[in-house]
């Protein structure tokens, strides 16, 4: 295929993407107000009411929640998507490789924001909550409160990719388990600090958000020390076929 042919063929697969995310979102516009009520309930648990100020930005926060869940859902299909689009440049045992990956990654994914709605923005939001009722009158804006909450949940399905990226990077030769072992410590440091700056200034908070990232980053270790065993196992079997 030539440079414009890959251009095209690439627009496509982006066309296909929009055609799903667009009825998709049209979708969730019948349920807009179940996922509403859905998403905030830790507010309301919490005895608060979003308010809104102007009779136009409904319609942006109504835009905002079905975005949000629309995008989610079209995850796995604009995955696979991708997939078809490089698949043509992969080597069979690459492509066998890949699609055992695509899996992992979007369950990784979900997972992370499924951590960071269920353990990590409640906490974040009521600790917010108490601290700013002890000086100020809170009134939330609807708009503000769906970024936040996106602000908080979607870094969580990025960083719960870690082990993915870690066994790509080991299988390309960018990254050894030797290298992953030996910044150890600096990497719990930046978890530590990550954990402490989005989480309640409290030891339980602090514990549930950096417990599992560093978990994360053991399972990283593991996983590229398999990677790289198996990288020597079939060098050794192509030496012996030669």
């Amino acid at each position: 295929m030539t440079f414009i042919d890959h251009l095209s063929e690439l627009r496509r697969r982006i066309i296909y993407i929009l055609i799903v995310f667009v009825i998709l979102l049209m979708a969730c516009f019948g349920f807009v107000s179940h996922i509403f009520d859905y998403l905030v309930s830790p507010l309301h648990e919490a005895g608060y009411q979003l308010m809104v100020i102007s009779p136009g930005e409904v319609v942006t926060v109504y835009f905002s929640v079905g975005g949000i869940v629309a995008t989610g859902l079209t995850l796995p299909f604009a995955l696979y998507q991708i997939w078809l689009f490089v698949r043509p440049g992969l080597t069979p045992l690459e492509r066998r490789y890949t699609v055992r990956l695509l899996p992992v990654t979007l369950a990784l994914f979900v997972a992370g924001v499924c951590f960071a709605w269920f353990i990590v923005f409640p906490r974040v939001l009521h600790f917010l909550l108490y601290l700013s009722a002890k000086q100020f009158t809170v009134n939330l804006r609807a708009e503000n409160y769906f970024s936040f909450l996106s602000t908080i949940c979607l870094p969580f399905g990025f960083i719960f990719e870690l082990p993915v990226v870690v066994v790509f990077l080991t299988r390309i030769g960018l990254v050894t388990p030797r290298f992953l072992s030996r910044i150890r410590r600096y990497a719990y440091l930046v978890i530590v600090v990550i954990g402490v700056l989005i989480s309640p200034p409290e030891l339980i908070s602090h514990l549930s958000v950096t417990l599992p990232m560093v978990l994360l980053y053991e399972i990283s270790i593991g996983l590229s020390k398999l990677v790289e065993r198996r990288k020597a196992r079939q060098s050794v079997q192509q030496e012996f076929a030669k």
